[in-house]
């Protein structure tokens, strides 16, 4: 079963666009989400209507970041996406009738249901700013580098 990486890869994008100067096209956001430009477009409309970031289409344009990386969780972020779905297990709804099923399912959908939301209550409490601080000024340099060659 496929995972939904998507937050991740947008936290990734995030953080790496938290150190340019310059706005970053879809293009270049699209190698670093390891995808195609036209996913990552579609992936950070929900950031923009959320007024985390913002674009410019045209020469010179591309993606910013458009909020306070000290006021924006990972909660946030995944709000943004649309909550994607966090576990990939799930209960197995072939008999809903027998009792066994009936109890195994009931089981499953209270511990699937704790772990969502202490998942979700974690995510609360991280800042895009405390994972930025948690880099350090190596991705800065790192995006000074990459600038250069451009």
């Amino acid at each position: 079963m496929k995972r939904d990486s998507r937050l991740s890869a947008v936290l990734h994008a995030l953080l790496h666009m938290s150190v340019y100067d310059r706005p970053i096209t879809s293009a270049e956001l699209a190698l670093w989400m390891s995808t195609n430009a036209a996913v990552v477009r579609r992936t950070m409309a929900g950031l923009r209507e959320a007024g985390y970031v913002r674009s410019e289409k045209g020469h010179g344009g591309g993606w910013e970041i458009a909020c306070d990386l000290e006021q924006v969780t990972l909660r946030d972020i995944y709000d943004a996406l649309g909550k994607p779905t966090l576990f990939a297990m799930g209960a197995h709804i072939e008999r809903p009738t027998c009792l066994v099923e009936q109890a195994v399912n009931h089981a499953l959908a209270d511990a699937f249901a704790e772990a969502e939301a202490l998942l979700i209550k974690r995510l609360g409490t991280v800042s895009l700013a405390a994972l930025a601080r948690h880099i350090g000024h190596g991705l800065a340099e790192h995006a000074r580098a990459m600038s250069a060659k451009v």
